[in-house]
């Protein structure tokens, strides 16, 4: 099948390999690299009707790429949202599109540095008549059924989801889906983080202990002398685990190659869509105290909180006199 790829950056040129590497004919856009056209004008005129354009790139540039790709399109062509977009962000532009005869699809693409040996799994919103036309395309691009073990009881033919792509719904459901899997993925990884850092704080009662009024002090100190090999448990945890999974296959990675992260600022970004998949959650009157939790953290951990702390040091020190610790 031909395809046209615009935005050619990490996910974009491994997605354009793998497809290549199925046999596909993929023409390519993006201004910072080697493409096989110019301009958005140039790839149009490169793909034979009906076209399909992916693109991978930003969300806070999609509307912009859109308005410019869209007057060199024709009735019956597709233009596919691979990034990170806001699912609302989708339906209004599906309607735009479809004033001039353009489908719009939106697909939620998951599988990040390593999807070109894995695959990427995708979750796809849109019109029937568009996702069927993508179907060689989305089947070349997802793991297939060789990497996971069926689950007891499916029988017959792979269904596309056994196969690592689903058409969730109409416009917007494949980034609606991609927004919750992200919120998801959020929380993992902070039951991660956290967990890893009581282990190695379990040896605290070795520590010398501040003994004064603005410090509390550890009643049993006797009860955390373990000095623990975090990147060993994690390696453990790999191995017939509940709690394993590839997001702890990477954290033993990382440890593995720096046990201390001394690289790392423990400065952690959002992308958002943690932030709508909360937001969601409040509209539906959906508790998600996990998600939510995670989600403030990353805000503590660039910084954001603190301006907080300083007014709870301020009150602590106006009501009973404390005296703000340094260290």
């Amino acid at each position: 099948m031909q395809l046209g790829m615009v935005g050619l950056g990490r996910m974009g040129a491994n997605m354009t390999k793998r497809l290549e590497a199925a046999g596909h004919d993929v023409k390519t856009f993006d201004p910072n690299v080697d493409s096989t056209a110019g301009s958005l004008e140039e790839l149009a005129q490169q793909l034979d009707p009906p076209r399909s354009v992916w693109m991978m790139i930003p969300a806070a540039i999609v509307d912009t790429v859109v308005s410019e790709l869209a007057p060199h399109l024709e009735n019956g062509d597709t233009i596919i949202d691979g990034g990170n977009s806001y699912y609302v962000d989708d339906l209004r532009r599906s309607a735009e599109v479809a004033e001039h005869g353009i489908h719009f699809v939106d697909c939620g693409t998951s599988g990040g540095v390593w999807g070109l040996e894995r695959g990427f799994c995708l979750m796809v919103g849109g019109d029937d008549e568009a996702v069927e036309r993508l179907e060689p395309v989305l089947q070349a691009l997802a793991p297939g059924i060789e990497g996971v073990e069926r689950t007891p009881g499916r029988k017959g033919d792979p269904a596309p989801e056994e196969q690592g792509w689903l058409h969730c719904g109409p416009s917007g459901a494949g980034h609606f889906v991609k927004m919750v899997h992200n919120g998801i993925e959020y929380g993992i990884m902070q039951s991660y983080a956290e967990g890893l850092n009581v282990l190695k704080h379990a040896n605290v009662g070795l520590v010398e202990q501040t003994a004064d009024a603005e410090t509390a002090p550890i009643r049993d100190p006797d009860h955390y002398r373990y000095e623990l090999d975090i990147a060993a448990v994690t390696e453990l945890w790999r191995r017939g685990s509940v709690v394993a999974s590839w997001l702890l296959d990477l954290t033993a990675q990382a440890l593995h190659e720096s046990p201390q992260l001394e690289d790392y600022a423990g400065r952690v970004s959002d992308s958002g869509e943690g932030r709508w998949t909360v937001q969601a959650a409040v509209e539906e009157g959906v508790p998600v105290p996990v998600l939510s939790a995670s989600l403030f953290d990353r805000f503590s951990s660039r910084g954001e909180a603190e301006f907080g702390n300083r007014v709870l040091s301020a009150m602590r020190k106006a009501f009973g006199g404390h005296l703000e610790k340094s260290g």
